[in-house]
């Protein structure tokens, strides 16, 4: 899943702006160097700088966190349960960065997403108000994102645009892919056609685009070879049996998986955290892929 906390788009309260007893991160690659903790957090943002877009008019940079067994989520299927302040200091560089935020609509019921800001604090990273859109074949949007001046972007299937148009304005919702045949879950099936999605808010001006999953709907943009960048933190927990991995959904054509392929590691943070009490070890990685 995402690195949010319950409230994906701030702080808790036990995580105020300009905290000083953030742990530290030192970059292991390219190049030896030691970020202490930074209001501005303006090294660790140059770190994540998007490059130019390599799968048309985008850059799609997906943010997952998971336990050193491979786990995307904690006992109470939330990521908020294995992240910890270092993710948190990346996960807010990551979200002042972009221009829209891209999850499924199950991701954000299950997390608690509610309308997006820029991260307070990181707004001189990009100035632009931060956009929220989800994936929902169904076109059912959660409650918690039907009110507020700023309600999502809508990807959704033909069959599911008139539940969207209820929840949202309809110049929120884009109409992309096609309807199939039958129903699921008592609903009319469809299939959303990302590319299609994403080429549709890039029209919108929202070229930097940070999915924080689910893990079916990394899965699904990785299938359509749409990811440019993986981003992985992993915390020093062990969750044992039970949770998924940051990647999940149907293999395509019956297959098991997809067929390996290389990536290229771009940077490795690593946090050594050593205040009392504190778990070590923290992991964050930035992959770059190539076209498939």
């Amino acid at each position: 899943m995402t690195s949010t906390t319950s409230s994906p788009d701030e702080p808790t309260a036990a995580q105020p702006v300009g905290r000083t007893d953030l742990p530290a991160l030192d970059v292991l690659l390219p190049a030896a160097e030691h970020l202490p903790p930074d209001a501005r957090e303006e090294r660790l943002a140059a770190l994540y700088a998007y490059g130019p877009p390599t799968r048309g008019a985008h850059v799609v940079r997906a943010n997952m966190v998971a336990s050193v067994d491979g786990a995307a989520w904690g006992p109470d299927h939330r990521s908020g349960s294995i992240n910890d302040d270092a993710d948190w200091r990346v996960f807010r560089v990551l979200r002042a960065l972009a221009d829209v935020v891209l999850v499924g609509a199950g991701t954000a019921r299950a997390e608690g997403y509610t309308a997006l800001d820029r991260p307070r604090g990181l707004r001189h990273l990009h100035d632009a108000p931060l956009e929220l859109a989800i994936v929902t074949r169904t076109g059912r949007v959660p409650e918690a994102l039907t009110q507020g001046e700023r309600p999502p972007y809508v990807l959704t299937a033909p069959a599911g645009a008139a539940s969207a148009r209820a929840d949202v304005p309809p110049d929120r919702v884009l109409v992309v892919g096609h309807d199939t045949a039958g129903t699921t879950d008592g609903e009319d099936s469809g299939v959303v056609d990302l590319a299609a999605g994403l080429a549709a808010l890039a029209d919108r001006g929202l070229v930097r685009v940070l999915t924080e999953g689910g893990p079916t709907l990394l899965g699904d943009l990785l299938a359509a070879d749409l990811v440019d960048e993986l981003c992985v933190t992993t915390t020093p927990t062990v969750v044992g049996r039970g949770p998924g991995r940051i990647v999940a959904g149907t293999a395509p054509s019956g297959t098991t998986a997809l067929p390996p392929r290389g990536a290229r590691l771009a940077h490795l943070l690593h946090s050594p955290d050593d205040r009392p009490g504190s778990p070590s070890g923290t992991t964050a990685a930035r992959w770059l892929l190539p076209l498939g």
